[in-house]
Parts: C-alpha cells; structure tokens; sequence
C-alpha cells in the first residue's frame, strides 16, 4: 500500500446480514438505520404501501412521508415510484430535485456528510447512489442520465451544472492481490481517495471515473472513456484509459463544431 492509498475498514456483507443479534435487529441496522421503532415503522410504510403506488396518489403519498423520512427535504422534491431507500436519515434533498422511477438511494455507509442531492438535482430512471464507506454530494443542478451509479468509498462530489450521461459508473475500490491464497475477495480492499467531477462538466454516455480522480471545471469526457487520472480544467478527454485531446477554448461557434458525445 502506497501513500496514495489508503485501506477499506468494511464489515463482510454475509457477517451483517446473518450472524450477531436478532433478525428484526440486523434488518433495522441495514436497511433502516440506527432508528427507533416509530421510525421503522415509517420506513416500512414507505417501503410496503407508498414506493409502487402510481399516478397523482403515489406522488402525493410519498412526498407527505418523506418529510418525516429523511434528514432534510426541500421544497419541490418529485419521488418516483419503485424507490428503494436504505438510512433515510443520512439523506438530504434541497428545493426541487426529481428522482425517477426505481432509484437507489443507500447512504447506510456515508457518515455524517450523508448522500446529499442540493438544488434543481436531476436523477433519471434505474440509478444507484451508494455510500458504501463514505460520502456522495451533487451539488446544484447535477443532471444524471439512466443507468448511472455512483458507488463512494472515499468520497464522491459531483460539481454543479454538471451532465452525467446515461450509463456511467462513478467510484469503485480495489482489492489486494498480492497472495495466491486466501481469496482475493478475502486479502482485503483499498481505495485512492475520494472522486471529485468539477462543475459544469459533460461526462459522456457509459464512461467509468475511478477512485482517486479528481476532474476539472468544464471538462468533457468522451462516451465509454475509463478516467484513471486527474484531468485540468475544460480538457476534452476520450479514451481507455482516457487522454487529453484538447483544451476547449471560450468561442462562439454558432452552431457549428460541437463536440459530439
């Protein structure tokens, strides 16, 4: 392990689903939080009665219960149907965010930062925002396509006015592999810190950011490009793994050379 890296203190997945105390206990720690029993049974109501319910009702019925739900709730908030929460109370929406339909929103790992979604954010359908073992922020009006997910080990901040087009995957840790035996799945994880995405950035269609990378103010990536280092200001990058084309330049085109993602 190198400066650079740091390691991944995680409980096993099958340790805290099966062993230690009680099953209503262990099933409140993972999916609900450190709450009281009232709050369980809210959490349950929301999950059980309000995530599939369609039309003018469903939104309706959740948007009165996510105010009792989660940490702190804007103005505005649109949830769609077939959310899936786990640790409400580490989640913060500001004025106007729009979650679509079959998000899923874990901020079991985040710590006191949470998963935090600020003003005008954007969440298109099928997307999972995770905080494994640390925090997720999208600052002020984040645009995220279908598909996305967002998987925070050490830290994930998506800068403002922000596009994350559909089918991306941002995050990621590593493992050790530097023994035949135990498995590797066994050796232990690590990360190379926290991903930060610069504001008013275009990340194009199903490229992959890694942990560790920090990108610039008006970057944009190339479609399918796998970013492994830290990119300046308004570069253009494409690629596997993804290198600087250009640096784009304040120009008016009007209307013509645009780049195409």
């Amino acid at each position: 392990m190198t400066g650079k890296e740091f390691r991944i203190d995680k409980q096993p997945l099958t340790e805290a689903l099966h062993f230690g105390e009680s099953s209503l206990t262990r099933y409140r720690k993972k999916a609900a939080g450190d709450i009281s029993l009232p709050g369980l049974l809210l959490y349950e109501c929301f999950a059980l009665l309000c995530t599939n319910l369609g039309g003018a009702l469903g939104y309706v019925v959740r948007k009165t219960l996510a105010g009792f739900l989660f940490r702190t709730v804007g103005r505005g908030l649109i949830l769609g149907r077939g959310i899936i929460v786990r640790h409400p109370g580490r989640i913060d929406f500001g004025d106007n965010v729009a979650i679509d339909d079959y998000v899923f929103l874990d901020a079991g790992g985040s710590g006191d930062i949470g998963v935090q979604l600020r003003d005008g954010v954007i969440v298109s359908r099928n997307c999972v925002i995770q905080g494994k073992t640390s925090y997720v922020v999208f600052e002020e009006r984040v645009d995220v396509g279908c598909n996305c997910i967002f998987s925070s080990v050490a830290g994930i901040t998506i800068g403002a006015s922000t596009i994350i087009s559909g089918n991306c995957f941002v995050g990621g840790g590593r493992y050790y592999h530097d023994r035949l035996e135990p498995a590797i799945m066994d050796q232990g994880g690590y990360s190379r810190g926290e991903i930060v995405v610069g504001e008013k950035s275009w990340i194009g269609a199903g490229a992959v950011i890694l942990d560790g990378v920090r990108i610039g103010r008006g970057v944009i990536v190339g479609a399918g490009s796998v970013v492994t280092k830290n990119i300046p200001d308004y570069a253009v990058v494409a690629g596997v793994p993804a290198k600087v084309i250009r640096i784009r330049e304040d120009k008016d085109t009007n209307g013509r050379g645009h780049d195409k993602l």
